[in-house]
């Protein structure tokens, strides 16, 4: 018999409201293919359903690539694009490294705590 280990190489995302706020989950890696592919899919739903309010939480994702970094980039001009925001939550140490020495963390706004 064998035991459900889950799968810490694909990216996995759960969202659920907080007031006007929808938190997305994300565990895993945000890579090219199937990761940035689910981010990107996720985010656009969220704006098709008109929320706007976006809090993306990662810290389950231990490692986004330039790809991940890229999706996170234009996921957040698409939220601003429609007036509305997107953060970044809990960033692990190793992706908040990332995301300084990419300058990214001056693009995407970060809620540190």
């Amino acid at each position: 018999m064998k035991s459900q280990i889950p799968d810490k190489m694909s990216l996995h995302a759960t969202h659920r409201d907080a007031g006007k706020v929808t938190v997305v989950e994300l565990s895993g890696r945000i890579t090219l293919g199937e990761g940035s592919a689910l981010l990107r899919k996720t985010i656009r739903g969220l704006l098709d359903d008109q929320r706007r309010m976006i809090l993306l939480n990662l810290a389950d994702v231990d490692y986004i690539d330039s790809s991940g970094i890229g999706e996170l980039v234009s996921g957040f001009t698409s939220v601003k694009n429609r007036n509305g925001d997107l953060k970044l939550l809990q960033l692990t140490n190793r992706v908040r490294d990332l995301l300084q020495i990419t300058k990214t963390v001056y693009r995407v706004r970060c809620v540190l705590g």
